[in-house]
């Protein structure tokens, strides 16, 4: 099966998300862009799909993680170089979008905000550089920005985590996001939530690398989430799981990954997303050289087993959600 999409049906894929009468919010995600540790270097890849998320004019940019190139245990990375690192991404990333007016929300990675003790200068140094780089959003909640927070577009509520770590999300966390959702879930058709870390693993030599927290979940669907995106798997797999849907990225930067199941390395792309006033969300990744090619789902596992969950590819599952 072809991995991309061309010609006219590619049009007709894309049709949903560009048209702001359709999608009233729309939406970039990148995800995963850093190199080798320590490196100021990006790929081409950037820098084309950064060009490319402006031609298209999203109404915002998410990142769910991994911008630099940090988490280097031995030795471990000084204030200096981190400086140079996060420099060289406000450089390709940051300051394009912001010369285009294009808001950019992130959230903690565990290569530049890693929440093990060892690296705790890498996360003073992830909160400093993203508060002097604060986007001009509708902040809901910004006490623990840039780690975890909440802000609104339109009908749609936003929400960060911060995952950086293996296992279950802290429960001050789980706490401070009930009681977001008791004030505001009600206010919102629609809700979207973002971290690094998913809650399920979708790639190979990932398997471990997940929050599996069934609490969590339990709390997305008490508030009918939307749409739950997630990076570190270096691969793209929408998918269901107990009526929640989930969205896995996969890499702009070093180490595409194979998913579960599959014999097929994931292509580097970034995902759209087209955000309607009610009914389900549209989600589209491109990818190609110039990130112009639409992927097409069917070339996509029809399922991600692991352990302890299954996820149903979304164009499965959709039609009997929409019943």
């Amino acid at each position: 099966m072809e991995v991309y999409v061309k010609g006219w049906l590619a049009a007709l894929l894309l049709f949903f998300w560009l048209v702001p009468a359709i999608a009233d919010v729309r939406v970039a995600v990148i995800s995963d862009l850093n190199g080798s540790y320590g490196s100021t270097r990006y790929r081409g890849d950037v820098d084309r799909a950064v060009q490319r998320i402006i031609s298209l004019q999203p109404d915002l940019v998410i990142s769910t993680g991994d911008m630099i190139a940090g988490q280097r245990s031995s030795p471990l990375l000084g204030q200096s170089q981190l400086k140079k690192m996060w420099e060289a991404f406000h450089s390709r990333v940051t300051i394009p979008l912001q010369d285009h007016t294009l808001p950019l929300a992130v959230t903690p990675g565990n290569h530049d905000a890693s929440a093990y003790g060892d690296f705790h200068r890498e996360r003073e140094i992830y909160v400093d550089t993203w508060r002097h780089h604060k986007p001009s959003l509708h902040f809901i909640d910004d006490a623990h920005y840039p780690l975890y927070y909440a802000f609104e577009m339109k009908n749609v509520l936003f929400v960060s985590l911060d995952a950086t770590v293996n296992g279950r999300l802290s429960p001050r966390q789980k706490t401070w996001l009930k009681e977001l959702f008791d004030d505001y879930a009600q206010r919102y058709p629609q809700k979207i939530l973002f971290s690094h870390l998913p809650l399920w693993p979708v790639a190979q030599k990932r398997e471990n690398g997940a929050m599996f927290d069934e609490e969590l979940e339990k709390i997305l669907q008490e508030n009918s989430v939307s749409l739950y995106l997630s990076g570190h798997h270096h691969a793209y797999f929408p998918g269901y799981k107990d009526g929640i849907r989930y969205v896995s990225q996969a890499c702009l930067g070093a180490g595409p990954r194979k998913l579960i199941g599959d014999n097929t390395v994931s292509p580097r792309s970034i995902t759209l997303i087209g955000i309607p006033d009610e009914g389900m969300p549209k989600v589209q990744a491109l990818g190609g050289k110039d990130f112009d090619q639409p992927i097409d789902i069917h070339s996509l596992p029809e399922k991600i087993e692991s352990e302890k969950a299954t996820l149903i590819r979304e164009d499965l599952a959709l039609p009997a959600l929409e019943r």
